[in-house]
C-alpha cells in the first residue's frame, strides 16, 4: 500500500546511512499547569509550572535518540540563560549538537498553558531560531547526509530555510519529512510540497494549509489527496481521538488511537514524528514506523512537559505488546468491543492519539 516510500527506504543502504538529521527549533518551554484556561481578560490561580527543554525540533530530536536513532540537530541557540538549559537537555539524551549555532540575544521561548483535560494553547517566540541559515543547514546537510536517511522539518524556523533543507534532503537521498506546524501563515509554494515524501498535520493543520474542514476519516482523505496532488508522496492526517488516516498514491489506510488517559498532549506530535524518523531510518517500514510513532504519541500525553513526555523505546515496545496481547484475548460475548490500538490498521475510535 505504500510501496513508493518503502521502495525509497529499501534503496538506502541502512548498515552506513541509519541516522536522522532534524532541522528545527529550540526552545525554553514555560509550562503552567490549571485547572481551565483563562477566558479573555480573566486572571486564575494554577497548580503548577515547569521549566523544561522544548521546541518542535529539539522535541523531535530527543524523540527519535530516545527511539535509539543516531540524531544530529541543526538549528541556534541564544546566549542568554536558557543556553545551559537547553544545551544540556540534548546532551542527556545524546542528541547531537555539532551542527547548533550559537546567536548573541535570546534563546527561543515557549509559554505554555495547560488545564485538566490536557488540552493546550502556546505561545512561541523565536528568538535565536530566526538566525537559522541556508548557509549552516547547507553546511550541515552536505557533513551528515553520507550516514543519514531521514530528515525530520517543522515550521518554526523560517520557512525558505525549511524549503532549502527538504530540497538538499530529496536531492541527498533522504526521506523528507515534514510536520507543518504551527500551520503557515500565507501558503507554500507547491515547489515545497514537491519535496517532501512524508507531511504529517493534524487535523486542524490539515484544515488550514488545505482549505478542507477535516472532521472525519473522509475529509482526511480529501486533504491528504490534496498533499498528494502537489507532489507529496504520502500524507499522514491526525485525527486526535480518532486515530490517523494515511493517505498514499497506492490507497488509504487508517490507524486507531491508543486508550489512554491524556494529561499533557504538549509534544504528542514531536513524539510521533520523532519515532516515525527513527523507525524509517532504521530500514523499518512506513506502516511499521507509523504504528510505532502512534504509540509513542499516545505514550507522550500521559505526562506533563514537552522533552520530559517523550517515551523511551522500551516504553513503546511494552505499549505495543499489551496492545498485541488484549487483540488476542478473547472477548465475552455480552461484552462491547473495541478496536485495540496495534501495528495494524484500524478504524475505530479510541480515547488519544499523537
Amino acid at each position: 500500500m505504500t510501496s513508493f516510500i518503502n521502495e525509497r527506504a529499501a534503496a538506502i543502504d541502512h548498515a552506513h546511512r541509519n541516522g536522522v538529521i532534524v532541522v528545527g527549533s529550540i526552545t525554553a518551554d514555560v509550562t503552567t499547569f490549571s485547572t481551565r484556561l483563562p477566558q479573555r481578560g480573566e486572571t486564575i490561580l494554577g497548580d503548577d509550572v515547569t521549566l523544561v527543554l522544548g521546541g518542535k525540533g529539539a522535541n523531535q530530536a530527543v524523540a527519535a535518540a530516545r527511539a535509539e536513532a543516531r540524531v544530529q540537530l541543526v538549528g541556534c541557540v541564544g546566549t542568554d540563560a536558557f543556553q545551559s538549559l537547553v544545551l544540556d537537555g540534548l546532551r542527556d539524551d545524546s542528541v547531537g549538537i555539532d551542527h547548533l549555532r550559537l546567536v548573541a540575544g535570546a534563546t527561543g521561548v515557549a509559554h505554555i498553558r495547560v488545564d485538566d483535560s490536557g488540552e493546550n494553547d502556546i505561545v512561541i517566540v523565536p528568538k535565536a531560531n530566526s538566525a537559522l541559515s541556508m548557509e549552516q543547514v547547507s553546511t550541515a546537510v552536505n557533513e551528515l547526509a553520507p550516514t543519514s536517511a531521514v530528515m525530520l522539518t517543522q515550521l518554526e524556523v523560517p520557512a525558505d530555510v525549511v524549503f532549502h533543507a527538504l530540497q538538499l534532503g530529496r536531492a541527498a537521498g533522504l526521506i523528507t519529512v515534514l510536520d507543518p506546524a504551527p500551520a503557515p501563515v500565507s501558503a507554500l509554494a507547491n515547489e515545497v510540497w514537491a519535496s517532501v515524501d512524508i507531511v504529517t498535520p493534524n487535523e486542524t493543520e490539515a484544515s488550514y494549509i488545505t482549505g478542507i474542514d477535516v472532521t472525519d476519516v473522509d475529509s482526511a482523505i480529501a486533504a491528504g489527496q490534496w498533499f498528494l496532488a502537489r507532489g507529496t508522496h504520502a500524507a499522514l492526517i491526525t485525527l486526535a481521538s480518532a486515530g490517523a488516516v494515511l493517505v498514499t498514491g497506492e490507497g488509504t489506510m487508517t490507524f486507531a488511537a491508543f486508550p489512554v488517559k491524556a494529561i499533557d498532549t504538549t509534544a504528542a506530535g514531536d513524539a510521533f514524528a520523532g519515532y516515525l524518523g527513527a523507525g524509517l531510518a532504521r530500514g523499518e517500514s512506513l506502516e511499521t514506523a507509523l504504528s510505532n510513532a502512534m504509540a509513542a504519541g499516545a505514550l507522550a500525553v500521559t505526562r506533563r512537559g514537552a522533552s520530559p513526555s517523550l517515551p523511551y523505546r522500551a516504553e513503546v515496545d511494552q505499549l505495543l505488546a499489551n496492545a498485541l496481547t488484549a487483540s488476542a484475548a478473547p472477548v465475552p460475548e455480552a461484552s462491547a468491543t473495541k478496536t485495540p490500538a496495534s501495528a495494524t490498521p484500524a478504524t475505530q475510535e479510541n480515547e488519544a492519539t499523537a
